[in-house]
């Protein structure tokens, strides 16, 4: 009987020990999926080595990554390149992809660099990047002064352009010679947990659930200083921001209309890729999932961006398509039918999360006009 007990004892100290094991490693794994990593890109993205570069052009290792169409950044620590559309014709190795290599920004990309395939074009800012005019402005913030650059132009009506998950504000800037040949205002902002702005309380990334109120800071700056109204053009966890602005902000009214690129509106089925891609194990993928919501402040009484389709006041354009692996598309699809009134969805195929300007950068800047053109 003596042994009998002993045993159940250690068993159960056993089971409790595995436990207690599984929920701290759920909640570490919780804190590094929601652990800001300015200007990094998302893990999981494609990881390759470069084969060999000539004039004009790169040989990269042959993967569904590299062979996306459009124009994307290649980055790797004191390296950054720019990479354009697959030269099919060129001959090349069966295990090689061979792109059209439209700049080496900084360091070089020697034979077996390691570099990542990223949304993340431009380097540096406006005027060093893209020779467009910008003032370095701090926005007030409710946890202190938020960084941004303004380019000036002749509207009234501003682009407020916020970045998303494994980026920066350099992000935005892809789109900022488009915008600036249409005369409008660009303030690109950066937030609570980027390099220069205040870190957020705990540490963490939200999603959106409590950074939307640094784009709030960014409305009440641009109306201060001239905008009569203001277009949010978010990606990503950015969009879910310009949505809970809309939906919450006093000055909901300053809204003409939103741009939303690769939108999070399903935070659990992004937190389970995030806490994935960083090797969470399968087992404790649940727990994390749960953690990350309790840490992050996405409980079951809160909405997620976009989940009421009848708050919808404004015109909403979002980019978006079937192969974003960490934020679901199905979301932006249900959003676009149950509002034909006031959202246009435009799918966009073989690009990865926060790529779909890389992916088709003439087709975006296209739908992009037509959209903008009559809220001027």
């Amino acid at each position: 009987m003596r042994t009998a007990t002993a045993t159940a004892a250690a068993v159960t100290t056993t089971l409790l020990g595995a436990g207690a094991a599984a929920v701290a490693g759920a909640r570490y794994a919780a804190d590094a999926a929601l652990r800001p990593e300015p200007g990094r890109p998302l893990p999981g993205g494609p990881r390759l080595s470069v084969h060999s570069t000539a004039a004009g052009r790169i040989a990269l290792t042959r993967t569904l990554g590299s062979l996306r169409p459009g124009t994307y950044g290649l980055d790797a620590p004191g390296v950054h390149a720019v990479v354009g559309p697959v030269l099919p014709d060129v001959e090349h190795a069966p295990d090689t992809v061979v792109r059209r290599l439209l700049a080496v920004t900084h360091g070089s990309l020697d034979p077996g660099t390691r570099v990542t395939l990223t949304p993340q074009v431009h380097l540096g800012n406006p005027r060093t990047a893209l020779g467009l005019d910008h003032a370095d402005v701090d926005v007030p913030g409710e946890l202190g002064a938020l960084p941004a650059w303004f380019v000036p132009a002749a509207r009234d009506v501003w682009v407020i352009t916020v970045h998303g998950l494994g980026s920066s504000r350099e992000h935005p800037m892809v789109v900022m010679p488009f915008l600036h040949r249409q005369r409008l205002p660009v303030l690109d902002l950066a937030y609570r947990g980027d390099l220069g702005a205040p870190a957020s309380p705990d540490g963490l990334g939200h999603l959106g659930e409590s950074e939307w109120r640094d784009v709030d800071a960014a409305i009440r700056y641009a109306v201060r200083y001239g905008a009569r109204r203001v277009i949010l053009h978010g990606w990503s966890t950015g969009a879910a921001m310009a949505l809970h602005a809309a939906e919450r902000s006093a000055l909901a009214d300053r809204i003409a209309g939103l741009v939303l690129d690769s939108p999070v509106l399903d935070w659990h089925a992004t937190l389970r890729a995030l806490a994935a891609a960083r090797r969470t194990p399968a087992a404790v993928l649940p727990l994390a999932v749960r953690a990350a919501e309790g840490r992050a402040g996405l409980r079951a009484d809160r909405r997620a961006p976009g989940a009421d389709p009848g708050a919808l006041r404004v015109p909403v354009l979002i980019f978006h398509g079937p192969d974003d692996t960490f934020a679901p598309w199905e979301p932006s699809r249900r959003l676009a039918a149950a509002r034909p009134d006031l959202v246009t969805l435009r799918t966009v195929r073989e690009a990865g999360h926060g790529a779909m300007w890389n992916a088709d950068p003439a087709g975006y800047e296209e739908a992009l006009r037509r959209f903008l053109t009559p809220l001027m």
